[in-house]
């Protein structure tokens, strides 16, 4: 169910960190922006209650080289759906891997099929279990550190 990442082939943006269009909660974006940048990224942090538009013409801004969708107010698969849907929409934006993580389903365990459609509106992965944090850790480890430009 997971399809791979696109290579990092171009200069290394910032990587943008969003909540979903219906979560009001913090702390998860502020634990993405502290583990992303320890791994050496530069965080762009767009908060929460990101409506699909600002967050494609915050990543038209940033020039992101990857974009995280966190959520876990349980919305996450179908606020996650617009917002991807969104991106991928861009053709500026066609190669900017997304990730998409949290408590995506008020269950706590996403159905399949919603993973399926993730993946398929254009998510690079779906981290949801216990994992989740190992494979975003991967992720970055697998793309170049952000290296500002000289002044």
């Amino acid at each position: 169910m997971r399809r791979p990442l696109p290579p990092a082939e171009r200069a290394a943006g910032p990587v943008v960190v969003s909540g979903v269009s219906s979560d009001a909660h913090t702390w998860n974006l502020v634990f993405l922006h502290l583990l992303i940048e320890e791994c050496g990224h530069a965080v762009r942090n767009l908060g929460p209650c990101v409506p699909p538009d600002l967050l494609v013409s915050a990543c038209l801004d940033a020039v992101p080289s990857l974009i995280v969708l966190s959520s876990v107010n349980g919305h996450g698969h179908r606020d996650g759906l617009d917002s991807i849907r969104a991106v991928r929409a861009e053709p500026r934006l066609a190669g900017v891997p997304v990730v998409i993580g949290g408590k995506l389903d008020v269950t706590g365990e996403l159905a399949p099929e919603r993973t399926r459609r993730l993946l398929d509106a254009g998510a690079d992965a779906v981290c949801t279990d216990d994992t989740g944090v190992h494979r975003l850790r991967a992720i970055l480890a697998s793309r170049p550190a952000h290296t500002p430009l000289a002044a």
